[in-house]
């Protein structure tokens, strides 16, 4: 019989272990509400969020960042509302 080659795949584990538990440790988005987030789901058009895309990218940060940034000022928090 022929020996099976030895190739990964793309599921393949990690040779180091270690590597694995430390991908956990990844920081999170910053929040302000004690490092729960919500997702929010909203419909654009096709070229609207090609120039969000492309904004994000000429600013070096990702679209969710942008866009959390842009909510935050856009709807600051006022003193006394719950959350």
């Amino acid at each position: 019989m022929s020996e099976r080659p030895n190739r990964r795949s793309f599921a393949a584990r990690p040779a180091n272990p270690e590597h694995w538990i430390k991908a956990a440790d990844a920081p999170r988005p910053s929040s302000d509400a004690s490092g729960f987030t919500a997702r929010l789901t909203i419909d654009v058009t096709p070229e609207l969020r090609g120039r969000i895309k492309i904004a994000a990218f000429r600013r070096g940060i990702t679209v969710a960042d942008m866009v959390r940034e842009l909510l935050a000022r856009e709807f600051p928090k006022v003193q006394g509302d719950p959350s």
